[in-house]
């Protein structure tokens, strides 16, 4: 009898765990309309055969403000951007010098993107993605998200929650290259203005419309 016991309450604590990371999320998606964070990202690459997996680091600002508009500045070790203005998703390469742009509204519904800047409640999430609580580790409420179709390029992406903060970020694509993204001095609901959404070509660089 006290062996069921055990194991009953056993269940109940993996069940409460597994429901925190899915309330998390969806209370993150109600009530977090803006925000403002350092990242850092560590992307893994598949081993070839015989070889080593090899991981490159790199780091930045990140802000958002729903719906919608979002803005990552990789600073280190090379400078990129990333902005969607809510119309167009922008991506500059200084060293290349060279500009990107797509309509938002085609890329951006089953990406990372939608979780943490675009969709505004689960129900939303839900149309394109299959929603599953993914346990407890260190700390962290983790969710998996897994795209309805199998056209994208992401598998899967697993979403991190301290309490009600995004903490982590992990998307594994459909070649197997997995990338980390790691929050840190998340500050939800900051006031971010348009401005930091408005994005314009250098006049030296080539843009090129995908």
């Amino acid at each position: 009898m006290k062996r069921i016991v055990a194991t009953l309450s056993l269940i109940a604590c993996i069940h409460a765990a597994h429901a925190g990371g899915v309330e998390s999320l969806e209370n993150f998606m109600k009530t977090a309309k803006s925000g403002r964070a350092d990242f850092t990202q560590v992307v893994t690459a598949p081993a070839r055969e015989g070889q080593v997996s090899k991981s490159k680091t790199s780091s930045g600002t990140f802000e958002f403000a729903r719906p919608n508009r979002f803005r990552f500045n990789y600073k280190r070790p090379f400078e990129q951007t990333i902005v969607a203005d809510g119309q167009t998703l922008w991506l500059y390469d200084a060293d290349l010098r060279q500009v990107t742009k797509r309509a938002q509204a085609q890329v951006l519904a089953q990406t990372p993107a939608a979780i943490i800047a675009a969709a505004p409640d689960l129900a939303t999430l839900r149309k394109d993605f299959n929603v599953e609580a993914a346990g407890e580790k260190d700390g962290i409420d983790w969710v998996q998200a897994t795209p309805k179709t199998k056209e994208g390029q992401v598998h899967s992406i697993k979403v991190g929650f301290r309490g009600n903060e995004l903490a982590v970020l992990d998307i594994l694509d459909g070649f197997g290259q997995r990338s980390v993204m790691t929050f840190s001095k998340m500050d939800t609901n900051a006031k971010v203005g348009t401005e930091v959404f408005d994005f314009k070509p250098p006049q030296n660089a080539d843009v090129i419309k995908q």
